[in-house]
């Protein structure tokens, strides 16, 4: 079993900068696929930004692109998104996901272990 444990949340004016961080517990990420998805009061959960186990590879959301950085520290166990030029739409729960080993994921389905999540709220 994964624990993932999302940190880093809270509340920051439009144009600020958070990076929140998913520390996993139990077995290694090292070897999994990592994902970051987000989820707004009556909306679904979105993909926000992946990355390969090496983190030679990422992805991320169009909405997101050029601002978000997704990357892991493999000997932390650890996963982060930095998030610069936040904007009052980005508000939203964040929770990070671990997925298979080989490829990518955007959808919801593709990952097996999941955080509680995280608030991130931005002002306008």
């Amino acid at each position: 079993q994964v624990q993932l444990e999302e940190s880093g949340g809270g509340l920051v004016q439009a144009g600020g900068s958070l990076r929140l961080s998913c520390a996993a517990s139990g077995r290694t990420i090292s070897s999994r696929a990592m994902g970051w998805f987000r989820q707004a009061p009556g909306a679904e959960r979105d993909f926000v930004a992946a990355i390969t186990w090496t983190g030679g590879r990422t992805d991320y959301a169009d909405s997101v692109k050029g601002r978000f950085t997704i990357s892991r520290d493999n000997a932390k166990n650890t996963v982060y998104l930095q998030m610069s030029s936040l904007k009052p739409e980005d508000t939203a729960v964040y929770y990070c996901a671990a997925g298979p080993t080989w490829g990518l994921g955007r959808t919801s389905n593709w990952y097996d272990y999941w955080g509680q999540g995280t608030q991130v709220t931005v002002s306008s």
